[in-house]
């Protein structure tokens, strides 16, 4: 079954499907860490349906979003998409591997890549039921490693690589990036609560970055009374509302 949702009462509309992995709160938290420009080159590796590069869009409508993903019913939806929202030249998917990224796309074409990427390695973590869920949870198609190489092959020199994953994998992240000449420059870590401890993090890496980490202040997504923080709110565009 599809389910329709705007971003806003006056904003871009999103779709997700029921047999698809649904949108969570990481692919919202991440869209606020990217340093959006006007007209910047966007790429967002394993799009899904491609509700990152709305999100991006809503925030900045200069730019162009090329998503890679390889469901084929993520990619229908996510056409679909791009296209009731009248996007279709500024919101592109691709049906193929991200690892096949060098058969599509020269060397340094994108300014910034973006990935909600799967956080599990292949044996790892709760198994997930289906394959579209099974291949957005778990490193069964691509690893962590392919990911950054593929990220650092599509950037330009200088360009930012900003992904959302887990915290236990943090040490991993800032290997594979070092690794891929992609040096991690921002950290933030993402909090339930305040007291509670981090549930996500946020990093940026830098093409050709030299190195230097900063580490900004936590992203606290919830009062203790539950209710969301402002900058949740801002996220997820309910200031905006009247």
């Amino acid at each position: 079954m599809e389910h329709w949702e705007a971003l806003r009462p006056d904003g871009y509309r999103f779709a997700w499907e029921d047999g698809l992995f649904r949108p969570g709160t990481d692919s919202f938290v991440l869209s606020s860490l990217p340093r959006l420009k006007r007209g910047l080159r966007v790429c967002d590796l394993g799009s899904g349906t491609g509700l990152l590069g709305l999100l991006l869009l809503q925030r900045e409508p200069s730019l162009s979003v090329a998503g890679l993903e390889q469901s084929p019913e993520a990619v229908a939806l996510a056409e679909r998409c791009a296209e009731i929202n009248g996007l279709s030249g500024r919101l592109q998917s691709y049906r193929m591997d991200l690892r096949d990224a060098p058969a599509r796309f020269a060397t340094g074409s994108f300014d910034l890549i973006v990935s909600n990427p799967p956080y599990y390695p292949d044996g790892h973590g709760v198994p997930a039921s289906g394959d579209a869920r099974r291949a957005a949870r778990h490193e069964s198609a691509c690893t962590l490693p392919e990911l950054v190489r593929a990220a650092a092959y599509l950037l330009r020199w200088g360009g930012a690589f900003c992904l959302v994953h887990k915290p236990e994998r943090l040490a991993d992240v800032l290997c594979c990036l070092r690794e891929g000449r992609c040096e991690a420059k921002r950290l933030r870590l993402v909090h339930e609560t305040a007291d509670a401890p981090p549930s996500l993090i946020l990093v940026e890496g830098r093409r050709g970055g030299k190195p230097g980490l900063t580490i900004e202040r936590p992203l606290v997504l919830r009062r203790p009374d539950g209710t969301p923080t402002p900058e949740l709110d801002t996220i997820y565009f309910r200031d905006t509302r009247p």
